[in-house]
């Protein structure tokens, strides 16, 4: 394969191992078979990259705070090599969006204070910057010392974007408003044309370059959830929820509310759709970890199916439990979806559901210094 040729692989997998080391491999099977990243994968300067990859079109872009640039990389062989960079200074990504093939939209907050909502439009083909600056939304007043943007999508010439604010408590501890934040931007000028209020949750969305939370379905309505457990918005008195804004508004539909908390009992972070109503979300269990010291190597993630347009739980997937806080861990191919589950009993898996049938079995396994898959991608 030519330096800059897109790889012919399907999948990109990212491994943290036991050791500390992180691993990406590429993949045309998550079906069957084993793999064991520390003979397959290349492993990476950690320093320089870390999981909040995008991944695009065989390629693999990543912000260098420490070196302020925002690079281009592609895997050949064993290593990851950068293609090419652009400066990205005083920006920490709060958000992604894909435009078009080439065409990225960051969205991020101003380092080190988090306090000013910005952007950065650029052309990842020549990684030129299109257009940045900052978006019209107000910064963190009174209590309130920094912001989060959790959902950014563009509907015909509107950007919606969903955010909150935060008070830190102390060195390790915050909390969050109780309101979610929706505000309608004119793009490409980013100037408020409208900004809602919804107080029925809090935290709407999250870090997408880490976890999906959000989507369009087939009538282009935009559900997303909202995340105040303790791992996310630290408002645990508040519902983990699923809101919409339905094709044509910009503002949350008064007259939904999926209150999921209220039927499995237990927060939430990261959903997926399957299409057709449907979705997974994965579920902590509060009764199986101490709290946030414990949060990320406990296993004790559930994932359920979900149907949105009824608000109505279907089912508990039969899958061994989970661990690991946030990952990207469910990718939907057709009628297959791909589930990568870290077992603290069981092992490390890619599990395969098949959304008409129902029926789950396990596929490749990641094994030798495999600690937890971070997430899993498709590659074009």
């Amino acid at each position: 394969m030519a330096f800059g040729d897109k790889t012919d692989k399907k999948y990109a997998i990212y491994i943290l191992g036991k050791d500390g080391k992180e691993y990406l491999l590429e993949t045309n099977n998550l079906d069957s078979g084993k793999i064991l990243p520390e003979l397959e994968g290349a492993e990476l300067n950690v320093k320089e990259i870390d999981r909040s990859v995008l991944v695009r079109n065989g390629y693999y872009y990543h912000l260098d705070r420490k070196e302020a640039s925002f690079a281009k990389h592609r895997l050949e062989g064993r290593s990851l090599n950068e293609i090419a960079a652009m400066p990205l200074k005083n920006f920490s990504i709060e958000n992604y969006l894909w435009l078009g093939d080439d065409t990225l939209l960051l969205t991020g907050l101003s380092t080190p204070d988090f306090k000013q909502v910005k952007y950065v439009l650029l052309n990842t083909e020549n990684m030129e910057q299109i257009a940045a600056g900052n978006m019209d939304i107000p910064g963190p007043s009174g209590k309130f010392d920094n912001i989060s943007v959790g959902f950014v999508e563009l509907k015909a010439k509107t950007l919606l974007v969903g955010y909150t604010y935060h008070q830190q408590l102390s060195a390790s501890d915050y909390t969050t408003s109780d309101t979610t934040y929706v505000a309608a931007l004119s793009f490409p000028q980013m100037i408020a044309v409208k900004t809602a209020k919804d107080i029925r949750s809090t935290y709407p969305g999250g870090v997408n370059t880490v976890q999906s939370y959000s989507f369009n379905d087939e009538k282009k309505d935009y559900y997303f959830m909202t995340c105040p457990g303790i791992a996310l918005g630290n408002r645990p008195d508040r519902p983990t929820a699923i809101m919409r804004i339905k094709d044509g508004a910009s503002t949350t539909d008064p007259n939904y509310f999926f209150d999921f908390s209220g039927a499995v009992h237990n927060h939430a972070y990261g959903m997926w759709s399957l299409g057709n109503g449907k979705a997974i979300v994965r579920a902590e269990r509060k009764d199986l970890y101490k709290g946030l010291g414990d949060h990320y190597s406990t296993a004790h993630f559930e994932f359920y199916l979900i149907d949105v347009v009824t608000k109505n739980v279907i089912k508990r997937l039969n899958l061994p439990l989970d661990k690991g806080t946030r990952r990207e861990c469910v990718l939907v191919n057709k009628d297959l979806a791909y589930i990568s589950v870290n077992s603290t009993a069981e092992g490390n898996y890619i599990w395969i559901y098949n959304t008409k049938t129902g029926a789950l079995k396990r596929g490749l396994e990641l094994a030798g210094n495999t600690d937890f898959i971070m997430r899993i991608d498709k590659l074009n």
